[in-house]
């Protein structure tokens, strides 16, 4: 009982936290172009939002919200023939809400976030011996293409275990994902190996990235193959292949490592637990490192825009292209400003989603940050971003 209280105020308080980041937060170009111009799957349940809520920020990232907190209760659920201890899986739970990309996630509108909850209701499914399986499988088709990773990584599931029936399952559902979304391949061959590396240390954090990889290695030599291993293991290989010929969409492959967090969390609880206390402390000293590691980019994540008192220059900070579009548009109706035009097309739907509208009677266009200007954005004091707006000739 002590644990399940545990677990909602954990809830309770990511909610809170998810909650205060979008009110910090703008619309982004991709964002607006998912839902001004988009078919997909995200598109759809963000209009379906917008249309109970309004069109506001929250209504835009509420979905991706629900979603989350729905996979934190997932993950506490599938944990538990891995992690045996309540306790242990809370301490899954409250690393996972601590990962950088988890946060990003909950917050932004793509289907990361989406595909992280199915993952894991799959796997609960699995664990359940859910006959609903094959028809949740069909239904991914219809949310985004890159659940052909998880068909690949199915069928060498499949293929290794001998089952005939899910070989030909997940290469028919692989076709069906091909031609309905069909996949870019085309281009100039390019190296981003450890651009890829980078991103995903990112994402997990380099501590709990490193044990992930190491988990990998262990689980795999000592031939303690898992649906999640094979899942996750297939994934990650696929994404490294393809990053020495192209720069890959790193949503798209990051989700399935989610799943090998509770073999992770196996591993590290098993080893830590099987030796004496007195040589457990490179164990300690892992944990505080990660946790400490982890703690840093949850506060960077949560007050980034403090981050502008130390750079030149403000376009160079991680979070720029999810900032100034709200307060710009605020600036504008302030000054009885509704209708512009953006110099550019990105900039302009942005500006969209906060109610100005295109027009050709103003010009909006961004000046130098050391000249007057007639809009200025600023963030703990510092100007971030400055604007001029002309009216145009009749």
């Amino acid at each position: 009982m002590r644990e399940r209280i545990i677990l909602f105020l954990l809830l309770g308080i990511d909610a809170l936290v998810l909650l205060y980041e979008v009110s910090t937060l703008s619309i982004t170009s991709h964002e607006a172009d998912v839902l001004f111009n988009g078919h997909s799957f995200v598109h759809y349940l963000t209009q379906f939002s917008i249309s109970i809520f309004g069109q506001n920020d929250y209504a835009l990232r509420v979905p991706m919200i629900f979603f989350h907190l729905l996979s934190v209760l997932l993950l506490y659920q599938v944990s538990k023939p891995y992690v045996k201890r309540n306790s242990d899986r809370l301490w899954l739970v409250f690393v996972y809400i601590l990962l950088p990309g988890v946060m990003s996630a909950a917050l932004l509108v793509n289907s990361a976030g989406i595909m992280i909850f199915t993952l894991f209701l799959l796997l609960y499914l699995y664990q359940k011996e859910s006959p609903l399986i094959p028809f949740l499988l069909v239904l991914f088709i219809a949310i985004d293409g890159a659940y052909a990773l998880l068909y690949l990584a199915i069928f060498v599931y499949a293929f290794n275990k001998n089952n005939k029936f899910y070989m030909a399952f997940s290469m028919l559902l692989l076709a069906a994902v091909y031609y309905l979304y069909s996949f870019d391949t085309m281009g100039r061959p390019s190296g981003h190996f450890l651009d890829t590396l980078g991103l995903y240390a990112t994402i997990f954090s380099p501590v709990v990235f490193i044990f992930l990889i190491y988990t990998l290695y262990r689980k795999m030599i000592s031939k303690e193959y898992d649906i999640t291993l094979y899942i996750g293991g297939v994934v990650f290989v696929v994404s490294l292949l393809l990053s020495f010929r192209q720069s890959i969409h790193i949503e798209d492959f990051a989700p399935y490592l989610m799943l090998l967090l509770p073999l992770a969390a196996q591993t590290f609880f098993s080893s830590y637990r099987v030796r004496l206390r007195v040589y457990r402390g490179r164990y300690r000293v892992l944990l505080a490192v990660g946790f400490a590691i982890l703690a840093m980019h949850f506060f960077l994540l949560l007050f980034n825009k403090g981050l502008y008192l130390f750079l030149d220059n403000p376009h160079k900070h991680f979070a720029y292209k999810t900032h100034i579009v709200k307060e710009l548009a605020a600036n504008l109706e302030n000054e009885n400003i509704t209708c512009v035009s953006a110099e550019s097309e990105k900039l302009q739907d942005r500006l969209r989603f906060y109610g100005i509208d295109e027009c050709t009677d103003r010009v909006l266009y961004e000046v130098p940050l050391d000249i007057n200007s007639d809009v200025t954005i600023r963030y703990v004091g510092r100007i971030v971003a400055a604007y001029n707006v002309t009216k145009t000739p009749i």
